[in-house]
This record gives structure tokens, C-alpha cells and sequence, in this order.
């Protein structure tokens, strides 16, 4: 009876044995059968339909540290579960096909816009067209320039670079100096403070020109009209400068109050940039926008969204077709201002970006961020190129070098009358073939390291290393003759470099 009883358990154990495993390899089956039937499900692969079909099936439309992708994924996951509960694929397929197709149908691509910015659109346009088939033109008489003619070039300059010493020091406010900026004529300097004071300042004397008071907290950008010093009157519009109340000013060369203001902005201005046309004016703010302001009726022409925290950083390409924005949240875009689209994501760094600038070459970037470190970016190919570990903080401030032409041959003029301005003598093509490879061929940047230190804009090798009396440098500058170097710290002050012969 024992032995009969031990026999049925022993059956009875082998029986639950092989339905478990029967249930085990269902289930596996039918998981099999649900990703199989979720790789030919259609979903939306739009972000924001992405998240409105999330919410409408009740999950949260997005997670801690979710990227775009993700989300997808994870509405592919959700979808497919719940058609495996109902036993049945094909009608939600074919249900969130023509859902999409009509969501498709209904996307609108573009938010309503203004007619002034409609019409800013088209004179950007026009501006920036003829001056990138400039640019490109002249990089097809560059790319035919033979190598030893580039070797020599090259070795001329970055001999200079590696002569900059500093040439002074000079006490420029009561409050950290933010930011550093040369006129175009390199005679004066502009430096903006966090007491709110944007001063001037005579170049290499450092003597004082004026003080700009208008703003009621510290000032953080600072830019020069492209003609300011050169064709533009005193009286017109030469300086903009943003600060922490929000607003923008813009001043004349004559006045110590501004000539406008402009307000709009709901948190601190980091940085402003003027247009290269001169006609308009960008800044970058702690309210999570960057916006596009019209010089000559001082009105709001854009608001623009699409960081996730606060803007820090712009800057607009020499051509004047492309902006680049870059954001706390370690992300930068670069903004096609003809349509409004996004042109390219910079997206590496793992840190805040702190600064930003095209190369003049029109289209490379330079990023510098939190994580220490500057990345090069090219847009042809849509990614970074070089990763350079910069600083041994953060990377505050990147200023390519920009040879200004209309100085430079006023200039010429001045330093000797038998100038060929015409450009017929041997003499004089070489000089104009070397000035023009000359633009963009160096970069500087500045450090919370307390160290300004110059690169090679072609192999991203580092020229030189300049030291300053403060801890944290928190701008830097060169100047369009590439005869000197300004830096503003933390401690007050703001210094001049200049190669040792010059010094």
C-alpha cells in the first residue's frame, strides 16, 4: 500500500512537472509572438505624438533620464502589451497607422510668427547668401594654395602666438569682470562687470573712457556693433550689453545712459550677440529662451524655445545664416535663421556649456563646458570631430581669431602711403593671401583654472599657455590685428597679452 501510494506521488509529481514546464514554454511562445507582432506595430515617431499617445493610454509621458528613442520603445513595449491582452494585433495596427497618417496630415511644423519676423527671415537671407558664396569662393582659392605656401604661413603665425606674454594688469571694477570684448578698431576695450557697469577702456594705455550705467544687476554679455568704431556714428547704435534683471541695453558711444532697453526676457541675460549685418541683436537668459531683437525699432522679432534649462551662451555665423545656442542642460543648437528648423544638436557634453563659437571658416563650432573640456564640431558631417581636454575647470570663454580686412588696410594707409591699394604688386598679394588664411587659423579660451590658453584651429594643438593673477578667468578676447589678447577674472581685474617684441 506504501509502495502503491509512493508510485501515484511520484506520478503525480511528474505530471506537475511537465505541465509546468508546458506552461513555461507557453508563455515564453507567446512573449516571442508579442515582440514579433510589436516590431511590425505603427507608432508615431514624432516625440510629441510619442507623448500624447502615452497619455492617452495612461502611462507618463516621460521618465527620469528618457531620450526621445526611449520613449518610443517604450510606447512600442506598452502597445504591444496590451494587444496581447486583447489577443488581437491587427485592428490596433491598423488603428494607429491611419491615426498617424491623419496625425501627419494635421502636424504643423512651424508656430505662427510675425510679419516683421517674416520679413527679418528674408533679409537674413539676402545678407547671408552672398556672403557664404564669398567665403566659399575664397576657401576654393585657399584649397588650391600650395602646401609649402601653408607651412610657412602657419609657421609664421603660431611663431607669434607662442611670444604673447603678459603686457599688464589692471584693476576694471568693484565686482568680478564677466566679460572682455574688443571694438573692431582695437582701440578700445569694453568690459562688463557684476556691479552692472559696462566700462571703456583705452588699448594699451588701460586708461578709463566712460562708464555705461543702466543696468541693476550684474552684467554677464557684452557686444560690439560689427561697424562700431569703424563707419558707424557715435551716436547710433555701437554696444549692447544684457545683465541678471533681464533686460538688454543698447548704447551709444556718447551717452552713459542707454539708448534703449529692451525688455521681454523673465530671468537673468547671460550673453548678447549682434547680428554681422548689425541690424539685430541675440540673448541668451536663465528663462530657458534665447530671443531675436531688431536694432532699429528695439522690438521682440523672436522668442525661441528648445532647451531643457537655462540658455547660457550664442553666437551667430559669420555669414549670418546660422546661430548656435548653448544651454545648462549640456545640449547646443544650431538655429537656421532663414526658416526657424534646427540645423544640427551638439550633444556630447556631459556638463553645462558655458561658451560657444563659430570658426570662421563658417562651419566648424567650438563648444566649452562644464566637464573641463572644448569639442569641435564640424556641420557637414553632423558630429564632433575632437574632444580636447582644456582646462582643469570650467571652460568659461572660446574667441576665435578674426582678421578684420577694413582695419587692416586702413591701417596699412596710415603706417605708409606707398601702400598698393589696389592690390596689383606681388608685395601686396601676398600680404592679402596671408591675412586671409590667417583668420580662424588660432582659437584662445579662458578657465576657472586661471589660465588663458591659445590653440591651433587645424590640428587643435595647444600654442600657449598664459597665466593670470586670478583664479578664475571668466572671459577672453583677441583682437581683430591679432596683436593682442584680453582676459577679464574673478578677482577684479582684466589683463592684456601682446607678443614679447610688441610688449
Amino acid at each position: 500500500m506504501a509502495e502503491l501510494t509512493y508510485d501515484t506521488l511520484m506520478d503525480d509529481g511528474n505530471y506537475l512537472g511537465s505541465e509546468r514546464a508546458r506552461l513555461e514554454n507557453k508563455v515564453i511562445l507567446d512573449e516571442l509572438e508579442r515582440k514579433k507582432k510589436a516590431r511590425t506595430m505603427a507608432v508615431p515617431t514624432d516625440d510629441n505624438r510619442v507623448k500624447a499617445r502615452l497619455r492617452e493610454i495612461g502611462e507618463p509621458i516621460t521618465l527620469f533620464g528618457e531620450r526621445a528613442a526611449d520613449r518610443r520603445d517604450r510606447l512600442i513595449y506598452v502597445l504591444s502589451q496590451i494587444n496581447a491582452a486583447r489577443g488581437d494585433y491587427s485592428a490596433d495596427v491598423q488603428e494607429e497607422s491611419s491615426s498617424e497618417e491623419s496625425e501627419e496630415e494635421e502636424e504643423e511644423f512651424y508656430s505662427p510668427g510675425s510679419l516683421e519676423l517674416l520679413e527679418a527671415r528674408r533679409k537674413i537671407a539676402q545678407y547671408s547668401l552672398p556672403r557664404a558664396q564669398k567665403r566659399i569662393a575664397q576657401q576654393r582659392i585657399d584649397s588650391k594654395m600650395e602646401l609649402g605656401r601653408i607651412v610657412e604661413i602657419r609657421k609664421k603665425v603660431f611663431t607669434e602666438v607662442k611670444k604673447f606674454a603678459n603686457l599688464g594688469s589692471q584693476i576694471g571694477d568693484d565686482r568680478p569682470i564677466s566679460q572682455v570684448r574688443f571694438a573692431p578698431n582695437n582701440s578700445i576695450l569694453a568690459t562688463g562687470s557684476w556691479s552692472g557697469t559696462v566700462k571703456l577702456w583705452n588699448v594699451p594705455a588701460c586708461t578709463p573712457i566712460r562708464s555705461l550705467r543702466g543696468h541693476s544687476d550684474r552684467v554677464g554679455g557684452v557686444a560690439w556693433h560689427p561697424e562700431a568704431t569703424l563707419s558707424q556714428g557715435a551716436d547710433l547704435v555701437n554696444l549692447a550689453s544684457g545683465a541678471g534683471e533681464g533686460n538688454v541695453h543698447l548704447w551709444s558711444l556718447n551717452s552713459e545712459s542707454p539708448l534703449s532697453v529692451l525688455k521681454g526676457h523673465q530671468d537673468r541675460v547671460c550673453r548678447v550677440a549682434f547680428h554681422p549685418s548689425g541690424d539685430y541683436v541675440a540673448s541668451a537668459s536663465f528663462d530657458t529662451t534665447w530671443r531675436l531683437w531688431d536694432v532699429n525699432t528695439s522690438k521682440e522679432l523672436l522668442l525661441q524655445e528648445g532647451h531643457s534649462k537655462e540658455v547660457y551662451s550664442v553666437e551667430f555665423q559669420d555669414d549670418g545664416a546660422l546661430m548656435a545656442s548653448g544651454g545648462l542642460d549640456a545640449i547646443g543648437r544650431v538655429w537656421d535663421l532663414r526658416t526657424g528648423r534646427t540645423a544640427m544638436v551638439l550633444d556630447g557634453h556631459v556638463q553645462a556649456i558655458y561658451s560657444i563659437g563659430f570658426s570662421p571658416n563658417g562651419y566648424q563650432i567650438a563648444t566649452g563646458a562644464g566637464d573641463d573640456t572644448i569639442r569641435i564640431w564640424d556641420m557637414r558631417f553632423l558630429k564632433s570631430l575632437y574632444t580636447i581636454p582644456a582646462h582643469l575647470s570650467n571652460v568659461s570663454d572660446i574667441r576665435f581669431f578674426r582678421a578684420n580686412d577694413l582695419f587692416r588696410k586702413k591701417d596699412q594707409a596710415n603706417a605708409d602711403g606707398d601702400v598698393d591699394m589696389n592690390g596689383d604688386s606681388p608685395e601686396t598679394k601676398a600680404a592679402d593671401e596671408e591675412w586671409s588664411y590667417r583668420s580662424g587659423l588660432f582659437f584662445a579660451s579662458a578657465g576657472y583654472d586661471g589660465l588663458v590658453k591659445v590653440w591651433s584651429a587645424d590640428d587643435w594643438q595647444l600654442l600657449r599657455t598664459l597665466s593670470t593673477d586670478a583664479g578664475k578667468v571668466m572671459s577672453v578676447d583677441i583682437a581683430s590685428d591679432g596683436n593682442t589678447i584680453a582676459s577679464g577674472t574673478y578677482n577684479r581685474n582684466f589683463q592684456l597679452f601682446a607678443p614679447e617684441d610688441v610688449a
